[in-house]
């Protein structure tokens, strides 16, 4: 049995033991040598960057979220531990932990450290899917004469160069298909390593949960088990054409997913749909200087992300959420596309003086949508606001001074709100 040591990355036969340096940690499959595609997912990310800047929090359960009535973004194992998960409303989260360590989520941290991650990949292969800050798929098939390895060496190399450079941790899946490496990479959480191969897919697949099928929520779920679907083998009971007219598009990939089937490539070009933020205040709120505060905060996260991901965006959305949940939401499209903080929050006030007496809000946010590539955006002026120009200039030269001196090295007043 091909097996791998994740310390020395030795391969060898057999053996409990790397018999070069005798580490117990060792990963043996028999497609070890032949399967190329993987998912990485980094372990409880935004918390794991936290842990890592602030050594006094290790040990401690970490929560990154917003206020109490704000919700999870994510949890340390610590937290996970005690039934904290990601998306669950922070009051809930304090019930379940009440001794957590709550931090708001400082973005330009954790693009930083994916940026960092996204080079080491980029060593390996060319083929990378970035799903979110903290996951991406890569596609490896061929690289092996390139790196004198196998990818299952290639991988273990990488997560041990994120922990031993950047003091963060990843799991991998490995498997010869995209929905496999994604199931394979939540096997061994955190810091694992897991396999699913070719000749046993039917077998593992067989009895598992049509849950872990990423993509499926609660309300898919609900209409599975309607239809008496639980499990990959109520699936294969299935007729493909009886799926079809049951679930449409999704019965005929839920067809071939029972079977183990994903045809989908690796793709390096999956472009990004949209770039948000948004808040859910402690207390309901019809304050406008509140409010404006909140909504140039905003303006400024969104605009930092579409920086760091060189993107900007001809649509300018607001969402406001009132006291009893409805929702308000105004889009407007620009002439150009944007990615400057003034020209989002100024577009994104317009729209919310088209709605802001008819609160109070319990949540505000805004995005940019119809993504763009940068060098095509802000391009013209504004000929209505003849300084807007100088405002833009302005805002470069903020740009460099955070970029030098951290991101509140200077701050505009409305911020203060």
């Amino acid at each position: 049995m091909p097996t791998l040591c994740r310390d020395c990355f030795s391969l060898f036969d057999h053996g409990q033991r790397c018999p070069a340096c005798n580490s117990p940690r060792r990963i043996a499959h028999a497609e070890l040598n032949e399967l190329s595609i993987a998912h990485m997912d980094c372990d409880a990310f935004y918390a794991s960057v936290e842990k890592r800047d602030n050594p006094e929090l290790e040990g401690k359960p970490v929560i990154i979220g917003g206020g109490r009535r704000g919700v999870v973004s994510t949890a340390c194992y610590v937290a996970r531990i005690r039934g904290v998960r990601s998306a669950m409303p922070m009051f809930q989260a304090l019930k379940l932990c009440p001794d957590a360590v709550i931090i708001k989520p400082r973005m330009q941290a954790y693009v930083e450290a994916s940026r960092a991650i996204r080079a080491m990949m980029e060593e390996l292969t060319p083929a990378i899917e970035p799903l979110s800050l903290d996951e991406a798929f890569m596609d490896l098939s061929g690289t092996a004469r390139l790196h004198g390895a196998p990818p299952a060496v290639m991988l273990a190399r990488l997560v041990k160069r994120m922990h031993q450079e950047l003091g963060l941790t990843g799991s991998i899946g490995l498997s010869h298909n995209k929905f496999l490496a994604k199931v394979a990479s939540d096997l061994d959480k955190p810091h694992g390593f897991s396999i699913i191969g070719k000749a046993e897919t039917a077998a593992f697949l067989r009895n598992k949960p049509v849950r872990m099928i990423w993509g499926v929520g609660a309300a898919g779920q609900a209409s599975l088990e309607k239809a008496g679907i639980r499990t990959f083998s109520d699936l294969l009971r299935w007729d493909r054409r009886d799926l079809g007219a049951r679930f449409g598009s999704m019965g005929d990939r839920l067809w071939h997913l029972a079977r183990g089937e994903d045809h989908r490539r690796v793709s390096a070009h999956a472009p990004m749909k949209s770039i948000s933020n948004e808040t859910t205040f402690h207390d309901d709120t019809s304050d406008p200087e509140l409010l404006d505060g909140h909504l140039w905060r905003m303006a400024e996260k969104v605009s930092d992300r579409a920086k760091a991901k060189q993107l900007a965006g001809r649509v300018v959305t607001l969402k406001l959420k009132r006291a009893d949940h409805s929702l308000l939401s105004r889009r407007i499209s620009l002439r150009d596309g944007t990615q400057m903080a003034d020209t989002i929050y100024r577009t994104a006030r317009s729209l919310f003086d088209q709605v802001g007496d008819e609160g109070p809000y319990r949540l505000l946010g805004c995005g940019l949508s119809d993504l763009i590539p940068e060098d095509s955006a802000d391009l013209s002026g504004d000929l209505l606001d003849p300084q807007a120009q100088q405002r833009s200039a302005a805002e470069r030269a903020t740009d460099k001074i955070r970029d030098r001196f951290g991101a509140d090295a200077i701050l505009k007043g409305r911020s203060l709100r």
